[in-house]
């Protein structure tokens, strides 16, 4: 079975600042309300090692490979729970610039898998308000840092 989650936002930051904070992962405990914590590199290939809060869920870990990083534009990760086809899943954010200087951010994961149909309540209850609380508080802690915060 496949399932997709998927949000948009739109921040009034350049990309570029929107993109370093995004994938400054040793600060995500500082802002982000869904990924706690998150380690390692931004490079194809690389592992990260992510610890997710869903909004009235179980926390959880799981590390991901990095599957795509276009620099302001692109970063994406592939993670599987088990065996291939059991619960797969492809996170990805998008950035695209606007024409007011800011950014529109598309932040989606595609999932797969045999134990998508059981998850998929908890997926649209919990994991998907995880998303749309992540993109808030990126947008909050862009637009601070272009607006000469921090």
């Amino acid at each position: 079975m496949k399932h997709e989650l998927h949000t948009e936002i739109d921040i009034e930051a350049p990309p570029e600042t929107v993109w370093g904070i995004l994938t400054a992962l040793a600060r995500f405990a500082d802002w982000n309300p869904f990924i706690v914590s998150a380690e390692g590199k931004v490079e194809v290939g690389e592992r990260l090692k992510n610890r997710l809060q869903p909004p009235g869920g179980k926390a959880m870990t799981f590390r991901p490979t990095v599957t795509a990083v276009e620099a302001n534009q692109v970063f994406e990760w592939f993670g599987r729970l088990g065996l291939p086809g059991i619960f797969d899943g492809r996170h990805r954010f998008e950035l695209e610039p606007t024409a007011t200087g800011g950014t529109h951010m598309v932040h989606s994961e595609e999932l797969n898998g045999v134990l998508v149909r059981l998850l998929r309540k908890s997926l649209d209850t919990q994991t998907l308000p995880g998303f749309v609380a992540m993109n808030a508080a990126l947008k909050d802690r862009a637009e601070a840092s272009s607006g000469g915060e921090s």
